[in-house]
């Protein structure tokens, strides 16, 4: 957990340099899925949920849906995972039409690492007040795809 940890405030803080040690790396699949990717999904699922709980119980003291909403939780959370592994798929076929690596490897690195912000992104979920953040914050995914790709897919 410290080094999925590490990993992200690396994305965030220093994402050239961290985009450049991810890329001499090797990795396999599972390892990034199950070590990365699924911890940090995770947390604007959660986040959410509870922001909904917290205020369904605020608004009709009364939390009736919590299944609905539990199992929409989990489907999102499913659906993320998806993602990541389609985009692990598309990544080098969209590279090598621009000049980049086919290699599976750097698509998986890319999909799977640049989502970073906007899932640290999700923890706003929980404060009201400041949740519009979360969609400001998960811009920085969109930069963190730019440098990945130079970096990783050499496109």
């Amino acid at each position: 957990m410290e080094s999925t940890v590490l990993r992200a405030k690396g994305l965030l803080a220093t994402p050239k340099s961290e985009w450049a040690a991810i890329a001499g790396e090797q990795a396999d699949m599972k390892a990034v899925l199950t070590g990365y990717v699924m911890p940090l999904a995770a947390i604007p699922a959660l986040c959410g949920f509870i922001a909904l709980m917290v205020n369904l119980r605020m608004s009709n003291g009364s939390v009736a849906l919590v299944p609905g909403y539990l199992v929409a939780t989990i489907v999102n959370y499913v659906l993320s995972l998806v993602a990541v592994i389609v985009m692990a798929k598309l990544i080098p076929i969209l590279a090598s039409m621009f000049g980049g690596s086919d290699a599976a490897l750097p698509g998986l690195k890319l999909a799977a690492y640049a989502p970073t912000a906007s899932w640290v992104a999700g923890a706003f979920l929980l404060v009201p007040k400041i949740n519009t953040l979360a969609l400001i914050f998960g811009l920085y995914s969109f930069y963190l795809y730019y440098l990945g790709a130079i970096a990783v897919a050499k496109v």
